[in-house]
């Protein structure tokens, strides 16, 4: 078991002209806001919007004119899948996907628009896992693992060739970790390049596969997160063999953490990022006195983020800024009372939204009602100045 970044080099010759060299660009407002110098690889500008077509790519490159034409057979969140369906219609194999149970739908149909096979099996990705394996030796296919493999991650670490070789200055990378198989050919690359560079992994809280590992702790491992491309149970062997040696740290962060990495990238740099492509970000925001001063690299890795999930996160963050502000009200159930709460409302500048108007719940008087005021504010002393406002209108007030 061994990847060399030899290897690595070799992959980059094979996959060029067949990837986009994605841009690493320094990002000012995000240095200014975190206290480090923050460079991003845009993997979400590849043509699937994520950088597991590199891995793919490189696997399929290598297989033998046999191997093509039984095809092959994966399972993966969505990410692996689209990379290995383009690529594998572009060379002419046949490929079969298997998907977990709410995949996002953009990614499932994205899957099948670029040729693949899809089929919907499994609770997880581990268990799609274990269907696509049994399908694979069924049909006589070519199993292709999106992480524990050892052809499929060098492809991945040609991402850091290029980093080091536009932005040699970093002095450290943030990585994604899901099974294992983006950092060990990240570390390889970085580390085969410049040996006291940092390699720094980040895992979702509900999925700590490569920390439990390491740890050699069984760590409670599943739940909905935004994060389901890194929402794997267990780290290959192959890619853990290869990567924890040269990982100096992981950083296990939460739903929260991701969601405001999502909408600083859409906020800040105006790019769209799913949620473990939003992890370095959402670590940096998470733990800026670990790089503040530092040449920091990160990897966007993927962009594939349902639109409906996108603007319900957008919307959330809108809450935590208390730029979006929901007033509840009890007062009197009398002609006259929205309208005044609205002029209190107009006269502080606040916008509103949304109004809910309820006259059915048990714990306010029979002649009174509970008034829900979604408005729009500046931020939170705007928003306190309404409820202030309100408050002095002499009926109860709580802000939500």
């Amino acid at each position: 078991m061994t990847v060399t970044l030899q290897d690595i080099e070799a992959a980059a010759e094979r996959i060029k002209g067949h990837i986009v060299r994605t841009p690493c660009v320094f990002s000012q407002r995000l240095s200014t806001a975190t206290k480090t110098k923050v460079w991003i690889k845009s993997e979400n500008q590849q043509y699937t919007s994520a950088f597991k077509e590199r891995g793919a790519l490189n696997k399929l490159l290598q297989l033998s004119d046999d191997e093509k034409r039984r095809g092959v057979f994966a399972a993966s969140a969505g990410n692996h899948a689209q990379g290995l369906a383009y690529h594998a219609t572009r060379l002419g194999i046949p490929a079969t996907i298997v998907m977990p149970f709410g995949t996002p739908f953009v990614k499932v149909q994205k899957t099948q628009g670029f040729g693949a096979n899809v089929v919907i099996e499994g609770a997880s990705y581990d268990e799609s896992s274990t269907i696509a394996q049994k399908l694979c030796a069924e049909k006589g296919g070519v199993y292709v693992h999106p992480f524990n493999d050892e052809q499929v991650l060098t492809g991945q670490g040609t991402l850091v060739l290029e980093m080091l070789e536009d932005v040699p200055e970093l002095d450290v990378i943030i990585v994604p970790i899901g099974g294992g198989g983006l950092i060990a050919g990240a570390a390889i690359a970085a580390k085969g390049i410049k040996p006291w560079i940092k390699i720094i992994g980040v895992e979702a809280a509900m999925f700590p596969s490569f920390t439990a590992r390491r740890r050699n702790m069984p760590i409670p491992m599943g739940g909905a997160t935004i994060a389901e491309g890194i929402a794997v149970k267990e780290v290959g062997d192959i890619s853990f063999g290869l990567a924890n040696p040269l990982v100096d740290d992981v950083l296990i962060i939460d739903e929260a953490d991701f969601e405001r990495g999502i909408a600083a990238y859409a906020n800040v740099e105006k790019t769209i990022a799913e949620g473990a492509g939003a992890a370095g970000l959402a670590a940096v925001m998470r733990f800026p006195e670990r790089f503040e001063g530092l040449n920091v690299g990160l990897i966007l890795c993927g962009g594939n983020i349902d639109l409906r999930l996108m603007a319900s996160v957008l919307q959330r963050e809108l809450v935590r800024e208390k730029r979006l502000v929901t007033y509840r009200i009890l007062g009197d159930d009398r002609p006259g009372m929205l309208s005044r709460m609205a002029d209190v409302i107009s006269l502080k500048g606040g916008n509103i939204v949304d109004v809910a108007h309820n006259r059915l719940v048990l714990d306010v008087p029979a002649k009174g009602a509970e008034f829900d005021i979604m408005v729009e504010t500046q931020g939170p002393i705007h928003a306190f100045e309404i409820s202030e406002a309100l408050r002095s209108t002499g009926y109860a007030l709580r802000m939500d």
